[in-house]
Formats: structure tokens, C-alpha cells, sequence
């Protein structure tokens, strides 16, 4: 069963009535919600866990009935849903991107602790500090055997056109989607990817890809701060990935200078997400 909360705009007019300080504290505050999206819950089989999945619809969904939409699957979404639905609108007023759908992942409850909680999701091996890591092939799982058929049997989705988008662990679980699952996701953005998480995990998986296959038929923007601990890791996976010469493989990588770890993520997301739609 899903739960559906849909967003509305709020508006003001000229004639709205100038409000005094007492009155204004004396009344209800209203939510805040963002035009054109839903929220919807589901418990995964896959993980035991409940999730919050907000669905930021086409703008012009209801007028055009027949059209489908591609669709971008964001990780972190209690954090980076609001930026990246902010940086698409712009981006879709420029004309750089299309139309599309921006699916956001977080966790329900009161009070989630979304740093266990992703540090259990998006981590692809153990590790002893951290309680609960190793879960990202039962995530991998939720996403491929739950959530993306959810979205597509929902909604008019363009299920061939299908993107993932994450930053610091979520670029790192995006990372292990595409090479273990390499199709599921026909492009990949990850922001400041972590890694060297469980002893450079993602440079094993990545080995372990290309000593199999020399197809990739993949968009991959990878990006990082220079300023943060992982710049230099970083740039060496993408030089690594680079060198492979992968069949069908387009990548970006992008060093956000003068940024850390947290702060390049509206540059990386924006020149990412142009990136999935350029050429196209």
C-alpha cells in the first residue's frame, strides 16, 4: 500500500491583505510543499525497511496524456530533493534538459537516522564501524524488483530512459549499480563517490567489470570537490574508467574547484544532470 500527498503552489496576489506581526503570529502556519510533487510509502521486502519516495511529476503531465517521461532516481532525497527539483525547473527553463521525472528516496518515520540508514543501503561490503553496512544488494534489489516497476506501472515513465543520481555514499552505491547491474540505469551522476570506502570497494567492483566485459553503454558523470579528502582518489577512478576505452561508454568527469564535500553539489548536480540530456 502507498500513502499520496500531493504538493501545491502557493500564490499571493495584489490583493492580498497586509498581515500585523500579532496576527501573523497568532495564526496557523502552513506547510510548505513543492508544486507537482507526491509522496509515496512503500516497505521493501527486499531491505525490512519502510521508504518515503517523493515523485516530482512532469509539468506537463495532465495536458499532454500520451506522452511518456524519462526518469531520474535520487538517493538522499531528504536532503537533495528540494535542490535538484530546483535545479531541473531551471535547467528545463533553459532548455538544457527535458521534461522528466525526479524520484527522490529518504526513509519514513518521526525520526529516521539517515545516516545508518543509508550507511546500511548504500554500502556494498561491511564494515565493522559502521553496524548494519553491506546492504547495497539488497538495495539494488529494492530498487530493480520493487521501486522501478512501482514508478512504472504508476505512472507514463520512459522505462528504457532511466537515470540514478547520488553524492558521497550515494555516489558510491551509483557507482556499484553500474557495474554490477550495467543496463539498469542507462546513466549514472555521482558526486564526490566515496571510494575508498571497505578498502576501495568500488575499484575492485570496477576491476572485476572489466576483466569480463568491454561494453558500457552507459552516460557517467563523475564529480568531486578540490578541497576535499577525496579529490585525488577520486580523479584516479575516473582516469581508471577513462583508460578502460569502454565500447559505448560517454564520461564526464569534473573537478568543482574551490569546493568541499558537501558544497559542490549544486555545480555537480546541475552539470551532471545536463550532461545525462546533452547530445540527446
Amino acid at each position: 500500500m502507498s500513502r499520496v500527498v500531493v504538493g501545491a503552489a502557493l500564490v499571493a496576489t495584489l490583493t492580498t491583505p497586509i498581515v500585523g506581526a500579532a496576527d501573523l503570529a497568532a495564526a496557523s502556519p502552513a506547510p510548505v510543499t513543492i508544486a507537482g510533487t507526491e509522496l509515496r510509502a512503500l516497505h521493501s521486502a527486499a531491505t525490512g525497511r519502510d521508504y518515503d519516495v517523493y515523485v516530482y511529476r512532469p509539468s506537463d503531465y495532465e495536458s499532454n496524456p500520451t506522452r511518456r517521461y524519462p526518469v531520474l532516481y535520487l538517493l538522499d532525497g531528504q536532503w537533495d530533493f528540494k535542490l535538484l527539483a530546483s535545479i531541473q525547473g531551471g535547467l528545463l527553463y533553459d532548455k538544457f534538459v527535458p521534461e522528466i521525472f525526479v524520484v527522490g528516496i529518504t526513509y519514513s518515520g518521526a525520526k529516521p537516522d539517515y545516516d545508518a540508514l543509508r550507511a546500511a543501503d548504500y554500502t556494498p561490503v561491511p564494515r565493522p564501524s559502521s553496524p548494519g553496512s553491506g546492504g547495497a544488494p539488497r538495495f539494488l534489489r529494492f530498487l530493480k524488483e520493487e521501486l522501478i516497476p512501482f514508478v512504472d506501472g504508476g505512472y507514463r515513465t520512459e522505462p528504457g530512459h532511466r537515470m540514478i543520481m547520488g553524492s558521497s555514499l550515494g555516489g558510491l552505491f551509483s557507482l556499484y549499480a553500474l557495474f554490477i547491474d550495467p543496463g539498469l540505469f542507462e546513466g549514472v551522476v555521482a558526486a564526490s563517490p566515496a571510494v575508498t570506502y571497505g578498502d576501495r570497494v568500488a575499484f575492485a567492483e570496477e576491476a572485476a567489470f572489466a576483466a569480463a566485459h568491454r561494453d558500457l553503454p552507459a552516460r557517467l558523470f563523475i564529480a568531486v570537490g578540490g578541497q576535499e579528502d577525496l579529490t585525488e582518489p577520486v580523479i584516479e577512478f575516473g582516469q581508471i574508467v577513462r583508460a578502460r576505452n569502454y565500447r559505448g561508454l560517454t564520461l564526464e568527469t569534473r573537478v568543482i574547484e574551490g569546493e568541499r564535500h558537501s558544497g559542490n553539489k549544486p555545480e555537480a548536480f546541475n552539470r551532471g544532470l545536463r550532461f545525462l540530456f546533452s547530445g540527446r
